[in-house]
């Protein structure tokens, strides 16, 4: 098949602002450095270690391993500055957030690789709602990734996909369950203010290129969007009983075309959805996605593959309990992918269960055990290897944040 998802390897690097998606904890978290003349300027923050021993089994038995690393998590590390004011009748704001990765010390000494995943201003009403011009994470898939039980946890790391020795995040669910909704140019347009509970986003992003032929960009082969991609999510929070229940439905819309009359334009729709539900210590969460000319692993299509009208479907199951200050997690995740990904069809899947013990508002220890499997066609490669793994991952963690 194509040239597909050529740089994946890149992209746990890339993917330092891995899920930027705790904006609730940040907002409870975060301190308030100046509130003077209906002005406030805050700070919020997020650091976090893992020890992990992952024991690698490739379809290739070259690659077999037992690796040991000191990495970051799902969640990788950041500082971020939140900035509000009212002026007339209107609320100004706007957030800039920076993302590290701890993972520079084998291969670039000191050199660490700081990223910028949302810097954006916001203007909102009460009267009409919020509008977000800027760089933020997208909408399709968002509360999928946002309300994932092991989103301060550890999750997968495909060795496949370079992640055991990579130098960035690990995956959590993306790829078994949701894609990652990717930071983009955006204009967002939010009312929180329908009816109680009820709340609706809509958005146009920036598009991505889906259809080049594999030889790049020339004057005969150019790729290009006449319009931008669209993205919204509608979610709905309500009580019933003494159960509190969050649901939602996500999706995405973006055509490629190409100057090239050879190469197919392709039409590129994704559908997310989902429901959690809580009452007293417990949480249930089931969600999915179904899509079709997407990348099951970026919204953005990072890396640049190319891509055709091929499916691609996941789903996530996941519980968790807490008492006092203890919690414990269970989570199994699968996607399958009819080539958009790798190159050919695969079925990824991740088995977790997790601990977190919060020993006050500001530190947080987490253990959690991982299963990654991964299976292609027969005869399928990736990276001049078959694609076929498994992977067991023991991950014990602290995270301090504010």
């Amino acid at each position: 098949m194509h040239n597909k998802i050529a740089n994946i390897r890149f992209l746990p690097l890339a993917l330092t602002a891995a899920v930027a998606l705790v904006t609730a904890q940040q907002a409870a978290a975060e301190i308030v450095l100046y509130d003077k003349d209906d002005t406030t300027f805050g700070t919020d923050g997020y650091m976090n270690a893992f020890y992990v021993n992952s024991n690698v089994d490739r379809e290739d038995d070259s690659l077999d391993r037992t690796q040991s690393r000191v990495k970051m998590g799902f969640l990788p590390n950041w500082i971020g500055f939140n900035f509000a004011k009212e002026m007339d009748g209107l609320t100004v704001g706007g957030r800039s957030s920076f993302w590290v990765t701890i993972n520079d010390s084998d291969t670039a000494g000191t050199a660490t690789a700081i990223d910028v995943r949302q810097f954006y201003g916001t203007v909102a009403s009460p009267e009409w709602g919020e509008i977000l011009a800027g760089k933020d994470f997208g909408l399709f898939g968002r509360s999928n990734i946002l309300l994932d039980e092991i989103l301060t946890g550890y999750g997968n790391v495909s060795d496949t996909l370079g992640l055991v020795d990579g130098n960035g995040v690990s995956f959590g669910n993306i790829g078994t369950g949701y894609p990652y909704p990717f930071p983009t140019s955006q204009i967002t347009y939010r009312n929180n203010n329908l009816a109680e509970g009820l709340r609706v986003a809509v958005g146009v992003m920036d598009p991505v290129d889906t259809n080049q032929d594999g030889n790049g960009t020339t004057a005969s082969n150019k790729a290009y969007q006449d319009q931008p991609r669209y993205e919204s999510e509608v979610s709905y929070l309500m009580d019933v009983g003494d159960m509190a229940l969050y649901s939602w439905v996500n999706g995405a819309y973006q055509t490629s075309e190409n100057t090239n009359n050879s190469v197919d334009s392709i039409t590129s729709k994704a559908l997310g959805y989902g429901v959690q539900a809580k009452l007293a210590g417990f949480s249930l969460v089931a969600s999915g996605f179904q899509g079709s000319g997407i990348n099951p692993y970026f919204s953005n299509n990072a890396g640049g593959g190319v891509l055709e009208e091929i499916d691609s479907d996941g789903y996530l199951l996941q519980g968790s309990y807490t008492l006092g200050k203890n919690r414990w997690a269970i989570s199994y995740g699968e996607t399958d992918d009819d080539g958009n990904g790798l190159g050919s069809p695969t079925n990824s899947s991740t088995s977790t269960i997790a601990y977190f013990r919060t020993i006050n508002d500001n530190l947080k220890l987490i253990a959690e055990y991982n299963q990654y499997d991964l299976n292609g066609q027969a005869g399928s490669t990736f990276g001049g290897s078959a694609i076929g793994e498994d992977t067991d991952t023991v991950a014990l963690g602290i995270a301090v944040n504010w």
